[in-house]
């Protein structure tokens, strides 16, 4: 029997939420952006005034307004979208416990069995549909499908306030002719190799040989073409279930340009205490450090070097994420600094200690320590001394990051 999941789309979110909260703006071109001064001066939701001048998510400010004369910037206010987000939320449970959320705005859920509760896929969609817009005065757009992708694609096909419906029947002649693209796991580098390949649509790519794409996507490639020929078998996963976690990582750009190794030193031991204490919360050790750094014109490298032995010690995630920094930064400025823990294993096991190291542990000891102190007394109780004074970084606590879609 198929499987009955439905991909939820909150409509405009961040700007609907803006037009919500104050209804004399819902008329005219409003963008949410970050804030100019921290260099986060892109546009992250647009209304629906604003799309018909063009103007697009990621687009600078500067850039939007050329486009749209009188475009109203409101700044985002993600406490007043996590408490809708969640409300909403609300709503889906009711209908199935099999809620999985893609974002603060996009949930799937698996309905198979609920039919006889509540009617067929689309009658469930478009209940639930009217609910969040009694409830909450938000509108949403809701695929309908038999696995998760072509549930997301559905919902994606017809905005605003409407439910698709892709069944085995017409998902060839509905999905195939679109830009392959358009399909959850394909990405826009991913979508240049495979424009190069001659595979433009979904129906290209479903027809693709699966030798070739392996070849040259790895496992990636034979994945998207199952995906293309609706073969998606991956679960809706429940409240509280959780893919098993690959990496821990925090990026950060900063409020200028980084052009001194002083500066990225700062950085970098900012962003792996981040690291180090997003570890140790979730119960992890990781082996494999990396860098990405993105300049001032946007180009990007990536490098990552293995550790001796897994950690969660942020001071060992420092060290070797700015031996990287050293032997890759020619000194051009820098806009964006990440640093990412893979190669992950539980902190519970034992690790192999270095014969020529007594103590191994005493940095994970001593951060546990601060942890506790920062638990008491508050984030700032203890901090780098470099970090007080300094201009680069604007998110000296967690809870201040630009992280729209944190949960």
């Amino acid at each position: 029997m198929d499987r009955l999941i439905l991909h939820c789309d909150l409509n405009n979110f961040y700007a609907s939420v803006e037009c919500l909260k104050n209804p004399a703006l819902a008329e005219a071109p409003l963008a949410v952006a970050g804030d100019p001064e921290k260099r986060h001066g892109v546009i992250l939701a647009k209304n629906d005034a604003a799309k018909k001048f063009g103007v697009k998510t990621g687009d600078v400010i500067w850039e939007a307004r050329l486009k749209a004369p009188g475009l109203v910037i409101v700044k985002p206010h993600f406490d007043d979208y996590m408490r809708i987000s969640d409300q909403v939320s609300e709503i889906y449970y009711r209908f199935t416990p099999q809620v999985e959320p893609f974002g603060a705005d996009e949930c799937w859920l698996d309905c198979t069995g609920c039919e006889k509760l509540f009617g067929n896929g689309r009658q469930i969609a478009d209940t639930i549909r009217s609910t969040v817009k009694k409830e909450t005065g938000l509108s949403i757009s809701v695929g309908v499908s038999f696995n998760k992708v072509f549930a997301k694609l559905g919902s994606d096909l017809k905005k605003p306030d409407a439910t698709t419906v892709i069944t085995r029947e017409n998902f060839r002649n509905m999905l195939w002719g679109l830009p392959a693209d358009q399909m959850l796991s394909v990405g826009r580098k991913t979508y240049e190799k495979l424009v190069k390949m001659n595979i433009v649509t979904i129906g290209d790519l479903a027809r693709a040989d699966a030798d070739v794409l392996k070849k040259t996507f790895g496992v990636l490639g034979p994945r998207m073409r199952d995906n293309a020929l609706g073969l998606d078998s991956e679960p809706v996963r429940e409240h509280g279930s959780r893919r098993p976690r690959e990496s821990v990582g925090h990026g950060m750009t900063t409020v200028k340009d980084v052009v001194t190794m002083a500066n990225a030193q700062t950085i970098i031991y900012y962003l792996s205490d981040m690291v180090g204490a997003r570890m140790r919360k979730y119960g992890v050790r990781g082996k494999t450090v990396t860098v990405h750094l993105r300049n001032s014109v946007l180009k990007s490298i990536s490098r990552q070097t293995a550790l001796t032995r897994p950690t969660f010690a942020a001071a060992e995630i420092a060290e070797a994420a700015l031996s990287l920094v050293k032997a890759n930064w020619s000194g051009e400025p820098l806009r964006t600094v990440t640093v990412t823990v893979s190669d992950l294993v539980s902190s519970d096991g034992c690790v192999q200690a270095d014969m020529f190291d007594r103590d191994p542990y005493r940095n994970e000891r001593l951060e546990k320590a601060l942890d506790s102190i920062k638990a008491k007394y508050g984030k700032s109780a203890v901090m780098r001394a470099d970090l007080i004074e300094s201009d680069f970084v604007y998110d000296k606590n967690e809870g201040e990051d630009f992280l729209p879609f944190k949960r």
